[in-house]
Order: structure tokens, then sequence, then C-alpha cells
């Protein structure tokens, strides 16, 4: 436990930047499991709404440091990847 007061104020920081960090993370992850479900019941058009809006969210996770840029870029290209073979094939 930090006996100094600034020490103490930098956890509470630390505990509200995580609860905040985990919201976004928690929605990000429910949209890639609904872009999921809708690659594996062949909704061409619906993916390709969910996948726009799932690489939105990601950006922007990205500019506030919630993920790194390379795992967003990983992410989006892997999305990107399936939902275009559903396209065209």
């Amino acid at each position: 436990m930090p006996n100094l007061e600034n020490a103490k104020k930098a956890i509470r920081q630390s505990d509200k930047r995580a609860e905040r960090n985990k919201v976004v993370k928690a929605e990000i992850h429910s949209l890639r499991v609904k872009l999921r479900k809708a690659l594996m019941s062949k909704e061409v058009e619906k993916a390709f709404e969910i996948a726009r809006s799932v690489g939105k969210k990601l950006d922007k996770a990205s500019g506030k440091n919630i993920f790194k840029k390379n795992t967003v870029a990983r992410y989006k290209s892997r999305m990107m990847q399936k939902v275009n073979a559903l396209k065209n094939g």
C-alpha cells in the first residue's frame, strides 16, 4: 500500500483508466463476435457494415492508446480479408 499521497492518486487514476479501457475493449470484442456470426451465416452486407464500425472503433481505441497500432492493423487486416473473401467468393 502506498504511503505518499501522489502514489495513492496514481493508483486511483490507473484504476479509473483501466475501467474505461475495459468498457471499450468489451464493446470491440462483442462487435467482433457479431462480425464472426455474420460471416458464418454469409450475410455480406451486414458483415461489411459491422466491419466498418469495428474498424472505426479500433482506430479510435488506437488513438487513445487502448490498443497498440500494430495490433489494430493486424485485427483490421484479418477482418477485411475475411469480409472480402465472403464478398468475392
